[in-house]
């Protein structure tokens, strides 16, 4: 049976190009871009499985803790 691991991939768009840029704090290396969401979607899960691959017992560096707001 094969095991379902979730990262959490941080999401900007890239004002001068316009592409989506994503990458995984989690995974050192899982950087990606795309045109749409949808494609950047397919892209990450390439990359992740690229890396995992690479070395599939690889630890986390970092965990995503979450977002905050800031006003000012």
């Amino acid at each position: 049976m094969k095991t379902i691991r979730n990262y959490t991939a941080i999401i900007e768009k890239d004002v001068a190009t316009g592409l989506y840029v994503a990458y995984i704090p989690d995974l050192p290396g899982a950087h990606t871009q795309g045109e749409t969401l949808e494609e950047l979607s397919k892209n990450l899960k390439e990359v992740v499985a690229l890396v995992l691959e690479d070395d599939s017992n690889q630890k986390p560096e970092s965990y995503f803790v979450g977002t905050q707001l800031v006003a000012v």
